[in-house]
């Protein structure tokens, strides 16, 4: 992000967050510091937060509560890097984990040959849906729309995708908790 005072362009070196505590005192500090300390509050340990995360349902839910609660995740991207998962970001402020980008979590994942056990056609959508993520992360994962779009679709109307590709939703949809298992494995 680009800013200009008097038309010359300026660069962000460090960010604030001022906020009325309970005690009605004003605070100020870096969003880095008011990120951690919110993150710590919800999970107050590394294991608390990824069992968390790894048993939502969707991982939108967990970065909802995060907007809840101030904790301003795409402005830590901003400071830090886009290309690491709101995951990474929270793990490393909050538990001082070294972040992974996203392409290094798709490649992880590559590795281990996971999609050994899928057919041909199944395998193809699984590796075009982890490059996607590692495009544009998680959160469009867990949408249907992700099957509108290319080079997904090329497979296939998401109709076809899901029941002659995979077998029914119901096996689509495992196949989608295993791949976002597979991501976040420690």
């Amino acid at each position: 992000m680009k800013y200009f005072v008097d038309n010359v362009e300026v660069t962000v070196l460090k960010q604030r967050v001022q906020y009325i505590d309970k005690d009605g005192k004003l605070i100020t500090e870096s969003l880095t510091d008011y990120t951690k300390r919110n993150v710590l509050d919800q999970y107050a340990t590394l294991e608390d937060f990824l069992t968390a995360w790894n048993s939502a349902e969707r991982k939108q839910v967990i970065l909802d509560e995060f907007a809840s609660q101030g904790v301003l995740l795409e402005e830590l991207q901003e400071q830090i890097g886009r290309e690491f998962d709101p995951f990474d970001l929270v793990c490393h402020i909050a538990y001082d984990q070294p972040p992974l980008t996203r392409k290094e979590r798709a490649n992880n994942v590559k590795k281990r040959n996971y999609f050994a056990k899928y057919g041909e056609q199944a395998q193809a959508v699984l590796n075009a849906l982890l490059e996607k993520y590692a495009d544009s992360g998680v959160v469009n994962l867990e949408s249907m729309d992700v099957l509108k779009v290319n080079p997904i679709r090329e497979f296939g109307t998401p109709q076809f995708i899901v029941n002659k590709i995979f077998k029914g939703k119901a096996d689509f949809t495992a196949a989608l908790r295993e791949l976002e298992s597979e991501l976040y494995v420690a």
